[in-house]
């Protein structure tokens, strides 16, 4: 069985459509897949038609941006199944307002160093919510002042640690974020956690039993980190999922749908805790 939980289309910071994927997805045999755009639920109900038109089984999900306070950086957690999507709409707003203001300012100071225009960027984030990173480094491609995505100029003006054209601000914290997914009957798992150098605060959550699970099988961990992040996950019996992470064009790496899966065995824990709190809700509402 092939679970790939983790992907991204048009709709944040992938290059191909909500279609594309899932036509992807069966011509490649995988069984369940996740569609989970940065900060946006707009792909819920579409894919799920789409699912069942290819016959490519959907659990709905959405990577939520958070912010590691004590630490002061930026942590992903992956929202899968929420039973009462709509308490995620305002955050979700909210960190896309935040990553415009962002957007806005690296766009600036990109325009300052390098003769593009704010169209040459926003023609590649049409059907996005936000600009991102690998629009504006399409747009550089295009004009000729790179010829890769993740190459020397993308280092110079972006890397996390001293990029001159990089903008961060903080997101909502990242407790915050997990106590309103559960609120909305959703189950979280800290995504990637090797790609913010996470495994503190991971293991302080789950301490804390604030996460359900933890993407274990991602490609920023490598054999080594993999096992402390699943060494973890068993002391605290979390749920472990794995992702390609897909973005298309704009991966970061050669990553291809089905590359990192999921196990049946967590699929089914997965499913198990949706229905789980599917039912208390229905529960609630019969006690009414």
């Amino acid at each position: 069985m092939i679970c790939d939980l983790h992907c991204h289309t048009k709709l944040s910071d992938g290059s191909l459509g909500i279609e594309e994927i899932i036509a992807q997805a069966k011509k490649t045999n995988i069984d369940f897949i996740s569609i989970t755009d940065h900060d946006t639920l707009s792909s819920f109900s579409r894919v799920s038609i789409l699912g069942e038109r290819y016959g490519v089984k959907v659990i709905q999900g959405v990577e939520m941006s958070a912010w590691d306070k004590e630490r002061g950086k930026k942590v992903h957690i992956l929202c899968y199944a929420p039973q009462k999507p709509d308490r995620l709409e305002g955050l979700c707003l909210k960190s896309c307002e935040i990553r415009k203001a962002c957007s806005k300012e690296m766009v600036e100071k990109v325009m300052k160093l390098y003769p593009i225009s704010l169209e040459s960027v926003l023609k590649h984030a049409t059907s996005s919510k936000s600009i991102f990173k690998q629009h504006i480094m399409h747009a550089l491609i295009e004009y000729g002042y790179a010829m890769e995505f993740y190459g020397e100029l993308n280092h110079k003006l972006f890397n996390l640690k001293n990029g001159i054209c990089l903008v961060e601000r903080e997101y909502p914290d990242v407790r915050f974020v997990l106590d309103l997914i559960h609120s909305a009957r959703g189950i979280a798992v800290m995504a990637h956690p090797m790609e913010y150098d996470s495994l503190d605060l991971m293991e302080e959550l789950a301490v804390e039993g604030k996460i359900d699970g933890v993407e274990a099988y991602h490609y920023s961990a490598n054999e080594e980190q993999r096992k402390t992040i699943l060494e973890i996950a068993e002391k605290y019996n979390l749920i472990v999922t794995g992702g390609s992470d897909f973005h298309g064009l704009y991966n970061s790496q050669p990553t291809h749908l089905g590359s990192n899966s999921t196990s049946k065995e967590n699929i089914d824990r997965i499913i198990k805790l949706a229905t789980k709190g599917k039912q208390k809700s229905i529960e609630k509402i019969d006690a009414i």
